[in-house]
């Protein structure tokens, strides 16, 4: 049997196809669930956003905030749906620089949502798992608590009308 408008209408609350008690409770969707790890997709995107309201600024930005990292992003690719971009800290060892953590992620702007792609860790390396969605929600995990952590220290790239017009 098909589900259809007229189908919903005629069935009561508990009778639905999917379970909407842990929303009635004000729960979110199960951790590590496919469900799950589409919320983290638009929570990411709402802080990536918060963090970077305007991604037309240029191709490569720096958020600096006096006694912490500065945060580097760069937009790789642009689509008309999609932003494909990186976002480290760029550390400075023995003349060296070094990207950590060096994540590439995927705007998705019709959707509003943001992919993790690849974490890269010098101390680790890229993460593979053989578990997809335990690798997708550790990635997106780990870019959910860096937003918060870089939102805490106040870091932000400006949009284009909060920049300067020079005359010349």
């Amino acid at each position: 049997m098909l589900f259809s408008k007229c189908n919903a209408r005629e069935m009561k609350g508990d009778q639905m196809l999917i379970d909407l008690a842990p929303v009635r409770k004000g729960r979110s969707a199960n951790a590590r669930s496919f469900s799950g790890l589409m919320e983290l997709y638009e929570q990411n995107y709402i802080r990536l956003r918060n963090v970077a309201p305007d991604l037309c600024i240029a191709d490569e930005m720096i958020s600096s905030v006096p006694g912490h990292h500065d945060l580097y992003l760069s937009i790789t690719e642009r689509f008309k749906y999609t932003t494909m971009l990186r976002m480290t800290y760029r550390f400075e060892e023995e003349g060296e620089y070094l990207f950590e953590p060096d994540l590439q992620l995927k705007m998705y702007h019709d959707a509003r949502v943001v992919e993790v792609l690849q974490l890269q860790s010098r101390s680790r390396g890229p993460l593979y798992l053989s578990d997809l969605i335990e690798q997708k929600w550790r990635m997106n995990r780990f870019l959910y608590k860096w937003l918060g952590y870089c939102l805490h220290q106040g870091h932000y790239f400006h949009p284009m009308q909060h920049l300067k017009v020079s005359n010349k």
